[in-house]
């Protein structure tokens, strides 16, 4: 009895221990976290609620951008030569049972090499 208690001492010793690394490691990070995030002041949220004016004239030319490309892609989409290959035409027996087969013939001793 007395090699019981002591095995779970033991145990809940090591259980804690592990435990409590992944606490301090946790902790850690969250200090971390705290102390190297970049702080905006009041300004910079006030900026940031107004988007810049010369975003309207980016997000035409992104537009233009995005709808030449799909029809760049279309375009050559129509000019691929690749098609799908049919599948090829289905063995009467798969290689899997012949080869079960086969081991199961040379385990009876029927089978013949020539």
């Amino acid at each position: 009895m007395n090699n019981l208690i002591l095995s779970l001492q033991i145990t809940a010793l090591g259980m804690g221990l592990v435990f409590g690394a992944i606490l301090l490691l946790w902790l850690m990070m969250v200090i971390l976290t705290l102390l190297t995030a970049e702080k905006e002041s009041p300004e910079d949220k006030n900026a940031s609620d107004s988007p810049p004016p010369d975003s309207v004239s980016e997000t035409g030319y992104k537009l233009k951008a995005a709808a030449i490309a799909v029809a760049v892609a279309l375009a050559e989409q129509e000019l691929s030569s690749a098609h799908p290959l049919p599948e090829p035409p289905t063995a009467i027996v798969s290689a899997w049972q012949l080869g079960m087969r086969t081991s199961q013939r040379s385990q009876k001793g029927n089978f013949r090499r020539h």
